[in-house]
Parts: structure tokens; C-alpha cells; sequence
């Protein structure tokens, strides 16, 4: 059975084909990645997708969107792209398409994942609980939230926009940091400061506390800086996304009631010493009177290439009890 899974960030939207194995395995493809920027819409980058396989596509498909999957019309958070759900499988030449949340996908791979595709990160360092809930969040061009809730035998996905909630400011830095995005946004979310383009909010507001000038670089030059500790001033902007990351899957991890966290998405996997070292830990069991739990609390990192093609796919044979 082969299925064509998609994963349609912000920034980019990758695409491959899976197949579903005799052996009841789920195997990706060669993946082909495109950036959004450069099409029109799903359907030209489809074309594009398609030319670069070079042989017909499947008929059934698995799309994770990054945007909450609800009404005819789901317009990309953060991307022009807009999907419609009545014509898409007339756009795309499909007869079966499954659509879900960006970051649904990526909690619907944790049951396909090996060992190797968590890295531990704090807490102990235990296999992902068999009941319970498990929170699950990543920072990249914006913030994905999502929940595995694990009961009698049975895994349910939550999808959620839980990277919506207010900033919440612990120390005077981040007060400043609140106040300054505040002046530009109104209101200000965590996926303001928790996210790729985060860190150059943060960058900048110590820049103007320490009264230096800030060389004003892309995101993507900001990061590699940032984790070479090529300046001070990057390398404190990177510790204080360190903190505001723990901070926020903290807190999400005690709004679910999680007996587990994996944080994903594109940027954890680049920064997992740093994140040991930089303030996530501290800041992920600060939470008062909870502290001695959240200590206890296993925490790991998704280090899997590909997490939202793969459970965007398994969603997909989930929902159509698709036998191998």
C-alpha cells in the first residue's frame, strides 16, 4: 500500500511517498522538500512534487497543515497557502485525502518511533508511558503544541493551538521582553518567543538592555551564530529561547496533565547539549509547589528526520483501517 504523505509548514512543505508494509511497517520515501515561498499554493507545488518523482502518484494522501483543521477554508498560520477541503481532491487528483494539524502528525508518529528517535533530555530516562498523556511541542517557523493521551490499549491524538496562550514573563528580562513585543503585536503568544523568528525578538530586546548595537541578520544566520556562540550577545539570546522553551513545556506539560514530554519540530534537534545546559532544565522544574513532580517528569527530544510525514501517514491507515 503506498500513500503520498505531506507536511506543510510556514516555511516548507515536504512530500514523499510512504508504503505500508506485510509486516505491518510504515516506510518513507525519498523525501523531496520545497519551499512554500516559491509556489502558488498546495497544487503548484504538488506539480512540482510530482515532476520530481517522475512516475504517477498514489491516489490516497495524508496532509499534516499548519493550521488548525477546522471549516471548508484553512489558511497556512503562517503562509499565504490556503487549502479548501471540497476541492482538494479534484486540485490534487486524489481519491482518498486525510488532513490534520501539523503537529497532530507529529504526536501520531511517537508510537511508530524506535529508541533511537528520542534523545533524553532530562528527568528519568524511561521508554514513552503506555497510559497517559504525553505532551508533545517544537519549535520552527512557528510553535506546534499536540497531545497523545495513551488509554487501555488505545492512542488518541489531540491537536491544539496551545502555542497561542499568552507569553508568560517569570523573570524581569522577560517582563521587558513581554513589554517591547507588546508595542509591536498588541498581544503577544508564546510562539512569539518560542519559535525560529523567537530568537531575534529575544536578540534584540537584550541588545537594547545592554545597550549594544545589534548586527540585524536573518533568522537562519541569527541561529547559526547563536549556537556557535559566535558573539556573547547571541549566545545569551540562544540561553534565554533555552529558558522560554522549558518554561513553556512546563507549563503545557501541567495544563495536559502529561506523564511524558518529547519536544520536536526543527530547531530542538540542532541544540540538545544546549538545551541541557542553557536553562531549559531549571526553568521546566520551576514550578513551585509541582517542582519535585516535574523533576520526575521523563522528558525527551524527537530526533526522527521526518516525524510529521511519518504520522501524517499513520494517521491515515489508522483512520481507513488500511491492512498491510
Amino acid at each position: 500500500m503506498e500513500i503520498v504523505a505531506a507536511d506543510i509548514g510556514g516555511t516548507h512543505a515536504r512530500f514523499t511517498i510512504a508504503t505500508y508494509t506485510a509486516q505491518a511497517r510504515l516506510q518513507l520515501g525519498k523525501v523531496v522538500t520545497l519551499k512554500t515561498a516559491d509556489y502558488a499554493g498546495l497544487p503548484a507545488a504538488w506539480k512540482a512534487f510530482a515532476a520530481a518523482v517522475g512516475r504517477p502518484l498514489p491516489n490516497a494522501a495524508a496532509l499534516a497543515l499548519a493550521c488548525p483543521i477546522r471549516g471548508d477554508t484553512l489558511p497556512l498560520t503562517n503562509s499565504p497557502w490556503v487549502i479548501r477541503r471540497s476541492t482538494i481532491k479534484t486540485d490534487l487528483g486524489l481519491e482518498t485525502v486525510h488532513l490534520m494539524n501539523d503537529f497532530g502528525a507529529v504526536t501520531a508518529a511517537l508510537p511508530w518511533l524506535a529508541a533511537s528517535d528520542r534523545a533524553h533530555l532530562c528527568g528519568p530516562d524511561l521508554p514513552l508511558p503506555v497510559e497517559g498523556v504525553i505532551s508533545v511541542l517544537g519549535p520552527g517557523t512557528g510553535l506546534g503544541v499536540g497531545a497523545l493521551v495513551r488509554r487501555d490499549g488505545r492512542d488518541i491524538i489531540i491537536e491544539t493551538e496551545g502555542s497561542h496562550a499568552d507569553f508568560a514573563a517569570v523573570d524581569a528580562i522577560d517582563v521587558i521582553l513581554l513589554k517591547r513585543l507588546q508595542e509591536r503585536y498588541l498581544r503577544v503568544s508564546v510562539e512569539r518567543v518560542v519559535s525560529g523568528p523567537g530568537l531575534a525578538h529575544i536578540y534584540e530586546t537584550l541588545g537594547q538592555i545592554q545597550q549594544q548595537m545589534v548586527q540585524i541578520v536573518d533568522d537562519e544566520t541569527l541561529w547559526t551564530q547563536a549556537i556557535a556562540g559566535a558573539t556573547p550577545l547571541a549566545r545569551a539570546a540562544l540561553e534565554r529561547f533555552c529558558m522560554n522553551l522549558g518554561t513553556a513545556a512546563g507549563d503545557i506539560a501541567l495544563v495536559q496533565g502529561a506523564s511524558a514530554v518529547v519536544i520536536a519540530g526543527g530547531i530542538a534537534p540542532r541544540i540538545i547539549d544546549l538545551l541541557r545546559t542553557l536553562g531549559f532544565v531549571r526553568r521546566f522544574h520551576a514550578k513551585g509547589r509541582f517542582e519535585a513532580m516535574m523533576e520526575q517528569m521523563p522528558v525527551s527530544v524527537c530526533v526522527h528526520p521526518q516525524p510529521g510525514l511519518l504520522g501524517a501517514a499513520a494517521s491515515l491507515i489508522a483512520r481507513e483501517g488500511i491492512a498491510p
